[in-house]
């Protein structure tokens, strides 16, 4: 279905998302907080859901969501190809990848050029954040003197512990070498990634980043440079709102965080695990999904084309064009 407005298209696909798949032929399924993984010996398809997670929960889903990371996951996978391996193989549908199957290292690299998010909560709080203690009298959003590495442990479900490069190793997460490694390509990507989305009028404010082993090469996993796993800043906007006091113009979803937390002040950002989701409204789905097609074009160069469909009929048509069935 072809719908003229990008509104009227996004609140007809929001009945339409994709918020789980079940296809067990692929083989054996590993759900995350957002993407279902199918496993077979050394190949593993990845489905980018429309789940959308915050404060480590999953609590909803948003039209085109899926479809939108995986294609700028695999546009940056191949920008970066350069600079470390990473785990593509294949794309046969937009929300879909099929990557090697690597070993998983349980310590996510997280990349901060300016401090705001967790980072600014805790230091409202004085909480050093993977052992770091910024100095005093820092801005909400201030850009940071350098870049501020905060790894911290990949959790199965609940929050992620933020820990110190030292502790992280002493307690034997990864072998020091390999951390070193780790951090090294962390700030090359992040490097490459500023100077680009710079190019394109964006600020990339942090992100995260997932490594696996294969054969004992360093890969870079999951996805990179996303509105999932990146905050993404208009540059124009940034100077003269920070001067002012105010947010720069936000093209993520940290706009649903501090939905969340302002509609829901007594739930976030401390939800438990299983404290029950609150109802989401249509408007704030609408205007992240707009977010999220902004922040895609200003990325890629390309205008999202958002078209009403069964998401789940589409991804088993090209699985099955391409014999992954």
């Amino acid at each position: 279905m072809v719908v003229d407005n990008i509104d009227d298209v996004i609140k007809n696909q929001l009945d339409k998302t994709l918020n789980e798949t079940n296809l067990s032929s692929l083989g054996n399924l590993y759900r995350g907080k957002v993407r279902d993984n199918y496993i077979k010996d050394d190949i593993r398809i990845i489905i980018a859901t429309d789940r959308l997670s915050a404060f480590d929960r999953v609590i909803t889903t948003i039209p085109f969501k899926g479809q939108m990371l995986n294609q700028v996951s695999s546009f940056w996978f191949d920008k970066t190809k350069n600079i470390v391996k990473n785990h593509i193989i294949d794309i046969p549908d937009p929300n879909v990848a099929v990557v090697h199957q690597c070993d998983l290292i349980p310590v996510e690299m997280i990349i901060r050029a300016y401090i705001t998010g967790t980072a600014w909560r805790n230091y409202l709080k004085n909480i050093p954040t993977s052992g770091i203690k910024l100095p005093k009298r820092l801005q909400k959003n201030q850009k940071l003197d350098d870049l501020m590495i905060t790894p911290s442990t990949k959790a199965e479900s609940g929050h992620d512990i933020y820990l110190s490069k030292s502790e992280i190793i002493k307690r034997k997460y990864v072998e020091k070498d390999i951390y070193e490694e780790m951090e090294d390509t962390a700030i090359k990507l992040f490097r490459f990634g500023q100077k680009y989305c710079e190019h394109n009028g964006l600020i990339l404010v942090d992100t995260k980043y997932e490594f696996g082993l294969k054969d004992n090469e360093l890969y870079v996993i999951d996805e990179i440079h996303t509105q999932d796993s990146s905050r993404f800043w208009m540059l124009e906007s940034y100077e003269d709102n920070f001067k002012n006091g105010e947010d720069p113009e936000i093209l993520d979803k940290e706009i649903f965080r501090g939905w969340l937390m302002k509609t829901y002040p007594e739930i976030f950002p401390d939800i438990s695990p299983d404290q029950d989701i609150p109802p989401i409204s249509s408007d704030i789905k609408i205007e992240l999904a707009k977010r999220y097609m902004r922040s895609y074009a200003k990325i890629t160069g390309f205008e999202f084309k958002a078209e009403v469909a069964n998401v789940e009929e589409r991804i088993i048509k090209n699985l099955q064009k391409y014999n992954y069935f």
